[in-house]
């Protein structure tokens, strides 16, 4: 069964209040009546060193002093001379004696006894403690019979039974502030625990939350003690926590991206290798077939045997493209070949461009238009520029139907200029888009050579433009396929 803090330190203080309350009620009840006994004979000796220090032998000097003594403490006063005469007697005197203006009317035979009994005992001291009976009520008496300078006796007693009631009346004026105590002290200490275990549970709330790496939550200290401190120390732990582990989140964060990054270039090496083991594989097996069979002198004429070079020529030829775009897709990537920007005319270019291409398109029947929209400045790396240029118009010009159309359009766009070259032919599927500048990739899953590609051209398109840091793309149109990428506007020259 789990306790709160808060029950425990009400139940601790709660019985503490309680046992002192009865303690101190057993104490009382036990010592506060031996106590006032032992009060009331030190009130006894007091007075009458007090009385022995002013007295003559004449009662009446005393008059004052023993009226005062009377009223103050209710002794009762009794004094003899050497004779055991009655001199005074507080119980059995009127106001009409000679001396002190008051006379004796009655006095106790049981008194003069008494006194005569501790006599002997006064002669070896000055004074006899007894207790004794009062001879008229019958109640008990605390008795100092002393023998004063003059040789006269005094008697001083009060009565037990004032005594008695006295410790009876504080015991139970005690019982009752006793229970006031424990239910005010109760009531206080319950207060007290919920104010002082607030803080203690606020802070185990926001310990609570952190371990739940929930780290918003701060103590808001109203003190400079304890609590306060711990509360100061939660707060700069919280923080430091928050901190560090969102320092280790994106750290965390970072090698997964890391990670990940590193398995896409083992991936890509992966396919790297296989893509390029595949399009080495048949010029390599054609040249050496074609190789082998003209040192077995299989062909017989001329024709064959040309024929047989020629293929061996064309097929090194392709594997001479492959290792050269190859190289170059490395060296652009890897940053060894530095753009050298300048800012020229993208019309112009363009116009080069298609001038190099002007006999393949008479051979081929196709129909080029342009809408250069006059001068356009652009900034970048014209041979880069011109080499992405003559990607995409032999893409154009390989995948090309019967329609036999390829546009090229250069169009402002804010500080961008937008280039887009287009062909009439089929459309590229959607989820092959996103894959063409991907080293190798083909549309075409069989691989076939029919155009003679090997799929590093758009590799080096996208690594261009990347160098350049501007955007580029494919599209499919209404007509067919349109690749485009953007520079930024030149200044005038």
């Amino acid at each position: 069964m789990r306790i709160s803090i808060r029950t425990r330190l009400f139940a601790a203080v709660s019985l503490l209040i309680v046992f002192f309350v009865v303690f101190s009620w057993v104490m009382n009840s036990t010592y506060l009546e031996k106590f006032y006994v032992y009060q009331n004979k030190r009130q006894l000796i007091s007075a009458s060193e007090n009385i022995n220090k002013i007295y003559n032998g004449n009662v009446g000097d005393l008059a004052l002093e023993i009226e005062k003594l009377e009223r103050l403490t209710g002794i009762d006063i009794l004094i003899l001379d050497q004779n055991l005469t009655l001199k005074y007697y507080s119980m059995g005197l009127d106001k009409e004696s000679s001396g002190m203006g008051r006379r004796p009317t009655r006095i106790s035979d049981a008194l003069i006894p008494l006194i005569i009994d501790y006599i002997p005992a006064l002669q070896t001291g000055d004074r006899v403690i007894a207790v004794s009976q009062d001879p008229n009520v019958q109640t008990g008496l605390i008795n100092v019979v002393s023998k004063l300078n003059n040789g006269d006796y005094l008697l001083l007693s009060t009565p037990l039974e004032s005594i008695q009631q006295s410790a009876a009346i504080a015991n139970r004026f005690f019982i009752i502030t006793g229970i006031l105590t424990i239910l005010i002290g109760c009531l206080v200490v319950y207060f007290f625990a919920r104010r002082f275990t607030r803080p203690i549970l606020e802070l185990n709330a926001i310990a609570q939350r952190m371990s739940e790496l929930d780290f918003s939550r701060k103590y808001v200290s109203s003190g400079q003690d304890e609590l306060g401190e711990l509360g100061n120390s939660i707060n700069s732990l919280s923080d430091q926590l928050d901190k560090s582990i969102s320092e280790l989140q994106t750290a965390n964060l970072k090698l997964q991206e890391d990670i990940e990054y590193e398995r896409r270039i083992d991936e890509m090496r992966k396919q790297f290798i296989s893509n390029v083991s595949h399009e080495l594989k048949t010029p390599i097996a054609l040249i050496q077939g074609y190789a082998e069979g003209l040192k077995d002198n299989v062909v017989e004429d001329e024709e064959n045997k040309n024929f047989y070079c020629d293929v061996i020529t064309d097929e090194a030829a392709k594997m001479n493209k492959m290792v050269r775009q190859l190289l170059d897709l490395s060296q652009i990537e890897a940053g060894y070949f530095p753009l050298e920007k300048e800012v020229f005319d993208i019309s112009s270019l363009i116009q080069e461009v298609l001038a190099k291409f002007d006999l393949i398109f008479r051979e081929e029947q196709i129909t080029i238009k342009t809408d250069l929209s006059g001068d356009v400045l652009v900034e970048a790396d014209p041979s880069r520029i011109e080499q992405i240029l003559v990607n995409f118009i032999n893409n154009a010009i390989d995948h090309v139907d019967e329609r036999k159309e390829i546009q090229i359009q250069v169009t402002p766009a804010d500080e961008k200029i937008r280039v887009a070259v287009s062909n009439t032919g089929d459309f590229i599927p959607e989820e092959a888009l996103s894959k063409l500048f991907t080293s190798f990739y083909k549309v075409d899953k069989a691989r076939t050579r029919a155009y003679g590609g090997t799929g590093l051209g758009l590799s080096i398109v996208r690594a261009i433009m990347e160098q350049h840091h501007n955007n580029y793309g494919v599209k499919n149109t209404e007509d067919g396929v349109e690749f485009w990428f953007v520079l930024d506007r030149g200044k005038s020259l």
